[in-house]
């Protein structure tokens, strides 16, 4: 099994350098000519998906398109394949950022009842519990 880093991974989906992606595209070729896989753990998937949206402009449509059809392609494995899956349909559907649910599922999966946070954009998310400064009523 080989493990791909972000930059590796974007190059796969953008293709931006023809020479880079040529490499990306024979190392997967090779990696299941040998009845292996490429491994992408969670850390990458919030990197690439951060670089498509800052650096390429991606749309949050866009960007689950591409990861649903990495976890749909039998050449790659993830981490927490399962929290991947929900973190990707919650991205999809709603606000905040995929790194975000991810994080949210991560933790209900290792036995958090909800994850503590600032971040306004997942105010009324299952899960999560919007931290404020001043006492709620």
């Amino acid at each position: 099994m080989r493990g791909f880093d972000s930059n590796v991974l974007v190059r796969y989906l953008v293709k931006d350098d023809p020479g880079q992606a040529a490499i990306v595209d024979r190392l997967i070729a090779e990696t299941v000519a040998h009845d292996a896989v490429v491994f992408l753990n969670t850390i990458v998937l919030c990197e690439a998906v951060w670089v498509l949206a800052s650096g390429y402009d991606y749309s949050r449509h866009e960007i689950a398109d591409a990861i649903e059809k990495l976890l749909l392609t039998q050449q790659f494995e993830f981490e927490e394949r399962e929290n991947v899956w929900r973190a990707l349909k919650r991205f999809r559907d709603r606000k905040a950022d995929f790194a975000d649910y991810l994080i949210g599922e991560k933790n209900l999966s290792n036995g958090c009842d909800r994850t503590s946070t600032f971040d306004r954009a997942l105010k009324d998310e299952d899960g999560f519990e919007l931290l404020t400064t001043s006492p709620s009523s």
